[in-house]
C-alpha cells in the first residue's frame, strides 16, 4: 500500500493537472465462458508490473471467481460493503504483483440498495486517488446497476471467442450500450484462437458487422492464442502470466498491453471527465 506521503503527492499532482485521472476500464463478454475474467485478472498484473497502481473489481457480485483464479480466499467482499457489514478500505486486498481487488464474494441475494451505492461512489472518490487504472471484471449479462456501472467509465474491453455465439453475443452487448452512448469508446479482444489468422479474421468478422449496423469502428486490441497453459494455470489457481511467462498466451497478452499503453499515451483521460462523478449522474440524475 502507497504510503500517506505519497498519496498526497498523487492527489496534489492530479489537482494541479500533473497526473492524469483514473482510468476507469470494464471488461465484458456478452457470453460467459470466454476467458472475461481470466483476461481481466492477468491484464491488471501486466500492467502492475509495468509501474501503474491497479484496482481490480470483480463486480460478478454474489458470484465472483477472481479470488479463485489468483488461489485465494478472500475474508472480505464487496458482498459484506454493500450489506453494509465492512467498509470499503477492509474489502481491498493485496492480489499478486501489487494488483489490489475487492473480490465478488458469494451468496448476495437481495437486491442492490441505491443508496448503498452512493455511499460506494463517494467513497471511491477518494480512494481512485491511489490508483492509474480501476478494471471491472463485470457479471455475465447486464442489470440496471451494472449498466450505470458500463456508461460510466472511460473505455470498454468486449471479449469474444472464435465461436459463432460468442460473436453474437458480443455484438449484443455493443449493440445494446451504442443505443444509449454512441461516444462509448470500445475494444475488442479475441481470445483461445487456434491460430493468429483465425484470431485475425474473428476480429474481421465482428469488427465489419459493428460498421455495417452500428456505424462505427471499435478499435481491434489484440489476440490471445488458445494454450494448454492457461487451463494448467486455473487449475492450479495461478495467473497465467505467473504461472508461465513466456507460454503463448503471456507473451501474446504481454504484446497486447504494450500496444494498449501506447495507445492509452495518444489518448489521455480527459480532466473533466471523472468516472465517479459520470457514476452518480446516472444513479442519482435520472
Amino acid at each position: 500500500m502507497k504510503d500517506q506521503a505519497e498519496i498526497l503527492r498523487t492527489k496534489l499532482k492530479r489537482r494541479h493537472g500533473l497526473k492524469p485521472k483514473t482510468k476507469a476500464v470494464a471488461v465484458v463478454s456478452g457470453k460467459g465462458g470466454v476467458g472475461k475474467s481470466n483476461f481481466s485478472l492477468n491484464f491488471s498484473i501486466s500492467l502492475s508490473k509495468r509501474g501503474y497502481s491497479v484496482l481490480l473489481f470483480d463486480m460478478d457480485v454474489g458470484m465472483g471467481n477472481l479470488d479463485i483464479l489468483m488461489g485465494r480466499s478472500s475474508e472480505k467482499t464487496i458482498v459484506d460493503y454493500l450489506t453494509g457489514d465492512s467498509k470499503l478500505a477492509d474489502i481491498i486486498l493485496e492480489g499478486p504483483e501489487g494488483v489490489k481487488y475487492i473480490g465478488g464474494g458469494t451468496g448476495l441475494n437481495q437486491l442492490v440498495n441505491l443508496e448503498r451505492l452512493g455511499t460506494l461512489t463517494n467513497e471511491l472518490d477518494a480512494f481512485l486517488e491511489e490508483y492509474d487504472y480501476i478494471i471491472f471484471d463485470m457479471g455475465a449479462g447486464i442489470n440496471e446497476s451494472s449498466l450505470k456501472f458500463l456508461l460510466s467509465v472511460h473505455e470498454i474491453f468486449v471479449i469474444t471467442t472464435p465461436e459463432p455465439t460468442a460473436l453474437m453475443d458480443a455484438y449484443a452487448i455493443m449493440k445494446y450500450l451504442h443505443v444509449l452512448d454512441e461516444k462509448l469508446p470500445f475494444q475488442i479482444i479475441a481470445n483461445r484462437t487456434h491460430s493468429h489468422q483465425d484470431g485475425t479474421a474473428t476480429l474481421k468478422r465482428l469488427t465489419d458487422v459493428v460498421k455495417k449496423f452500428l456505424d462505427f469502428d471499435p478499435v481491434t486490441l489484440g489476440i490471445l492464442p488458445d494454450d494448454r497453459s492457461v487451463q494448467q494455470a486455473v487449475s492450479r489457481q495461478i495467473p497465467f502470466t505467473m504461472f508461465n511467462p513466456k507460454s503463448k498466451a503471456s507473451l501474446a497478452l504481454d504484446e497486447l498491453v504494450n500496444r494498449y499503453i501506447e495507445g492509452a499515451k495518444q489518448i489521455p483521460v480527459q480532466q473533466s471527465s471523472s468516472f465517479v462523478s459520470r457514476l452518480k449522474k446516472f444513479l442519482f440524475e435520472r
